[in-house]
């Protein structure tokens, strides 16, 4: 193999191993939601109670959660995560994924989602959130935007 080559084979090389590391470098970013009884209507209300805090963390385009909840006066059934229609806080939007929660009052929250491009864009604007849901309010008993 002549020199050129073996040099452009090494040139190849470093800009791989710098792309490489460039990647395992990606810094992480953190969202952070307060989860409480979502909005009522005077039907609903007595069956809202209840709080939590989620800590979700974007390592590339998976969203990893944790967290815990406390005070429902039903076990939870569900948990899903949700994009507004438009891409802000405060504009509901429907359930993208799910998230696990134990069938209980109180309990941990965890779990993990693959975000596309739009989902990503949503979630940088504060566009998504978390949602509880319980045997007595199964159209959501606590939620929580994420926020930076």
């Amino acid at each position: 193999m002549s020199m050129r080559v073996r040099a452009a084979f090494a040139g190849i090389g470093f800009v791989c191993a710098l792309w490489a590391l460039s990647l395992s470098a990606q810094s992480t970013e953190t969202f952070k939601a307060r989860l409480t009884p979502v909005p009522a209507d005077a039907r609903t209300r007595p069956e809202l109670t209840g709080s939590g805090t989620v800590s979700a963390t974007l390592a590339g385009t998976t969203l990893t959660f944790s967290g815990s909840f406390e005070g429902l006066k039903t076990p939870a059934t569900t948990a899903n995560v949700h994009a507004a229609v438009a891409p802000v806080a405060g504009v509901r939007g429907p359930a993208i994924a799910d998230i696990s929660v134990p069938k209980a009052v109180s309990g941990a929250i965890s779990g993990a989602v693959e975000l596309n491009a739009k989902q990503l864009e949503t979630l940088r604007k504060g566009g998504l959130y978390l949602e509880i849901h319980t045997e007595k309010a199964p159209e959501g008993a606590l939620w929580g935007w994420l926020l930076k």
